[in-house]
């Protein structure tokens, strides 16, 4: 028997049971880890109300970046042995002590790297990367201005995007968060609760606008961030943590010549995998040269993953949050 974090039914965090369950078995292409860290996600948040694009059966743990050693392993598995310590960003199940996952969505964790920090890359640096890189083409000496950039995804924009050679614009709703975005190589920062934020990238850009935007806010902000694109800039739609996906006035995307593009890392690693191993493979290169590194700002124990979502839902956290095991 091993210990978990189960969503019985669509709910907030309050409603998740940890308690014992079978430990897990692995299919010929699997291996079983022993988890030693799962990071905190927004879809997170949202899988466990329902509200996700993917809806797992219940009961079900959520969970989706991990860290971990492998345990066993099925009889078609030729890539790990046991031992081995592996990182990973997988459908849900993270959340658990142990958890059999398929053998090639896994990578190795670098032998400098904790637990923690190996559960806080894959995801977080993977979905802005792509953004940046595939979906944006972001070049050296563009500005690039970044929404919610305190969070996850929003401050490894901040730190891909000076290795790529951007301007860096953060944008964030406190002074603290602003300050933790200064902290990770941002240029220039905006409150977006005390300062217009339209206005404030047109006066930081010389009245040029944002070459590329990133956004995994939406909600009253989106409008007002495409209304300071660029002539032909590029606007990614990351998620909308604010809750609310908005309505974007087509004449806006027309007279600025500009894109909208979505940033869907789940899908891209299914459809462009070759693309998708590579990006990873800078992201790890990254790190090697201490170019990037992930912000925690806190973990938590098994039993106190709710508590952790529930900060995620709130909108609290800066950088990461892991549950370390």
């Amino acid at each position: 028997m091993i210990n978990a974090i189960l969503c019985k039914a669509p709910g907030l965090p309050s409603s998740l049971v940890y308690q014992s369950i079978s430990a897990p078995s692995p299919e010929a292409n699997e291996v079983i880890i022993q988890v030693k860290a799962c990071s905190i996600c927004f879809p997170d948040t949202l899988m466990i109300q329902g509200k996700y694009q993917f809806k797992p059966d219940f009961p079900f743990s959520p969970g989706r970046e991990i860290s971990g050693v492998i345990i066993a392993r099925g009889s078609a598995v030729d890539k790990w042995k046991i031992g081995d310590e592996v990182m990973g960003f997988i459908k849900y199940g993270g959340l658990a002590e142990q958890i059999a996952v398929d053998q090639e969505v896994l990578f190795r964790k670098s032998f400098d790297m904790d637990f923690a920090t190996a559960a806080s890359i894959v995801y977080a640096y993977g979905t802005a990367y792509h953004g940046l890189k595939q979906r944006a083409n972001l070049q050296p000496g563009e500005t690039l201005t970044i929404l919610g950039a305190s969070g996850g995804v929003g401050l490894a924009a901040v730190q891909l995007g000076k290795a790529m050679g951007a301007r860096v614009i953060a944008c964030a709703s406190t002074q603290g968060k602003c300050d933790l975005c200064k902290d990770n190589g941002a240029d220039e920062v905006i409150n977006y609760t005390s300062e217009d934020l339209k206005v404030r990238i047109k006066e930081l850009t010389n009245g040029q606008g944002s070459n590329v935007i990133l956004d995994p806010v939406g909600g009253t902000y989106t409008e007002q961030a495409i209304r300071a694109t660029a002539w032909e800039g590029r606007y990614l739609v990351i998620g909308f943590a604010a809750g609310e996906i908005p309505a974007i006035p087509l004449n806006l995307p027309l007279l600025k010549g500009c894109t909208i593009s979505g940033v869907f890392l789940s899908r891209f690693i299914t459809e462009q995998r070759d693309a998708y191993l590579e990006n990873v493979q800078d992201i790890m290169q990254f790190y090697s040269q201490n170019i990037i590194n992930p912000h925690i700002e806190h973990t938590y124990a098994l039993v106190d993953s709710p508590r952790a979502i529930e900060a995620m839902m709130n909108r609290t956290v800066k950088g990461k949050i892991v549950v370390v095991l």
